[in-house]
């Protein structure tokens, strides 16, 4: 059986510019993952999906086709530079369901659509990270969306809040395969 890599979302400020907090903390977070081995997968567009698929795409070591943009329309030419893989799902703003598929999410500030995406993970019984910094995420660190008890045997189970790239991918190396393992017990 193949072993594939495990895809972390990274969600967040649309609208981020080069240069900015929110920019370099996205940037930084996407090198990290794609030193570490995860793929990189975005919404495909600018802001923190273009930082962080910028800092995959400097990434040492980083394997090929690893950087993935799931876009909102229909052109393929609408992703950042950045991307591997861009495809276009024609969903708009339902495109979100699909990035909050992924085996882990991580949200760099945000307003609503990184709102839309962290739900929709947690629903979805995705491991839910989140950097404490202005926007969605620094709202929701630390915090649980609900009272439901998604995992039995993950008692501290919530949206875990990181300071940086590091603390991102040591939490998700950590955390993640027992995170896989309780979604696989939950079929």
């Amino acid at each position: 059986m193949p072993i594939r890599a495990p895809v972390v979302a990274v969600v967040g400020e649309g609208d981020a510019l080069p240069g900015s907090e929110t920019w370099r903390l996205a940037e930084g977070l996407g090198r990290a993952l794609a030193e570490a081995g995860y793929v990189v997968l975005t919404g495909g567009l600018g802001g923190v999906m273009e930082a962080a698929s910028a800092g995959a795409r400097r990434a040492e070591g980083r394997a090929p086709g690893s950087i993935v943009g799931l876009l909102p329309g229909d052109d393929p030419g609408e992703g950042n530079q950045y991307l591997d893989l861009a495809i276009p799902t024609g969903l708009g703003h339902l495109r979100n369901a699909l990035v909050a598929r992924a085996d882990a999410v991580v949200a760099v500030g945000g307003g609503a659509g990184t709102l839309s995406e962290l739900a929709l993970a947690w629903v979805s019984h995705r491991m839910v990270l989140a950097y404490r910094v202005k926007g969605w995420s620094g709202r929701l660190a630390g915090t649980r969306l609900d009272e439901r008890v998604r995992f039995a045997e993950i008692p501290d189970d919530q949206v875990f809040g990181v300071d940086g790239a590091a603390e991102a991918v040591t939490l998700l190396s950590a955390r993640l395969p027992e995170y896989r393992q309780a979604r696989r017990a939950l079929r």
